[in-house]
């Protein structure tokens, strides 16, 4: 069975346009994969009408993203081409043909997820199942060379959809009833194999969620003490529901002097070292574990730009992560925008903790 989508965006405005890769991609993780994908601009009523009426004649299945706002016009242009009305909300089927108006974002993927994937597999006669391999870290080459052994390996029996974000990648293995279990689980087996230095989970969970539980199982409390982060780390641990029963504190030591009073880093490390160092960031660290409060630390460092710090280039941080027996201190080079290098070192701090107490 083949599906098409249609996306309606500001064609003036492209940074307002709507947030249609999250629908897309749920609608890849339900095993409904598009074979066309059409943007077109939300004001042009008549190129929407012919791309409708052209999709559905030549697919069985066609989805259109829009903004909230613009539900009750695609709902009526999909309405005109399926020449009957809605009577569910956002799901309009015909003998030939499934039809859904969706809104763009989180709200549209879960629509997908618990109405639009369920029709699609009652009309196809099968169901698909899912199974992950999250990471952090990875680096692009090795992610993509163990996704290559892994389709070699199903043989055209199932599908691969792999997606990135801020140093998170996840890999989705998406098959149906008819796949042989042994395909199913050697391809498996083969990611986590050879991305095993960067995996934290087999299920899909966020790294923060993943080291909460693993705190939780531990009985462990964590600290953080962040410069250039900005409080990324602590904030993605007490999103999560119950946090209060892992988390002690997060600090935002900004300032040289911060450092000092409140971790007690040394005055000659930060002169003669600098703020962005690895002996900054083990002090930092190292401070948080002396307080006795917590323990697991987690201290960052780093520049996000857009400018250096003195001999520090943009993207240079340093990452300490330690309990009471040692510290770590990690280095690295992050390219990218001040939210892609601050988001990535927030997920890479959340996986070496991780890594730390597993």
């Amino acid at each position: 069975m083949k599906y098409a989508a249609v996306v309606l965006r500001n064609a003036k405005n492209p940074a307002l346009s709507a947030d249609f890769p999250a629908v897309t991609d749920e609608l890849l993780s339900g095993g409904v994969f598009l074979d066309e994908i059409v943007l077109l601009p939300y004001d042009a009523p008549s190129l929407l009408s012919s791309a409708l009426l052209r999709l559905s004649a030549e697919y069985d299945g066609v989805f259109l993203v829009c903004d909230k706002m613009l539900l009750p016009s695609a709902r009526e242009a999909l309405g005109y081409t399926a020449e009957r009305p809605f009577v569910k909300e956002y799901l309009l089927e015909t003998e030939n043909c499934l039809y859904a108006a969706l809104p763009a974002g989180k709200e549209g993927a879960e629509i997908v997820k618990t109405e639009t994937v369920p029709a699609v597999d009652r009309r196809r006669g099968c169901r698909f199942s899912r199974m992950y391999v999250c990471t952090v870290g990875a680096p692009a080459e090795k992610l993509k060379k163990a996704i290559e052994r892994a389709e070699e390996a199903a043989r055209g029996k199932l599908e691969l959809h792999a997606s990135e974000k801020f140093g998170c990648a996840r890999v989705e293995i998406i098959y149906h009833s008819e796949t042989p279990k042994m395909t199913a689980d050697e391809v498996l087996r083969i990611l986590a194999t050879d991305l095993e230095e960067y995996v934290y989970a087999l299920d899909d969970v966020s790294v923060a969620q993943r080291l909460f539980d693993c705190l939780k199982l531990h009985r462990m409390r964590l600290s953080t003490a962040e410069s250039f982060t900005a409080g990324g780390v602590g904030r993605a641990i007490v999103e999560i529901s119950g946090a209060s029963s892992v988390f002690f504190e997060g600090l935002n030591t900004y300032d040289g002097k911060s450092k000092e009073e409140r971790l007690g880093v040394s005055a000659f490390t930060l002169k003669s070292k600098g703020a962005v160092s690895s002996d900054v960031a083990y002090e930092m660290a190292a401070g948080l574990l002396a307080s006795g409060n917590c323990d697991l630390a987690i201290a960052t460092t780093g520049v996000a730009g857009p400018k250096p710090d003195g001999p520090s280039p943009v993207g240079l941080c340093y990452i300490a992560v330690g309990t009471k027996e040692k510290v770590r201190v990690f280095r690295f080079h992050l390219e990218g925008n001040r939210e892609k290098i601050t988001s990535t070192a927030v997920n890479l701090a959340l996986f070496l903790a991780y890594k730390e107490i597993k």
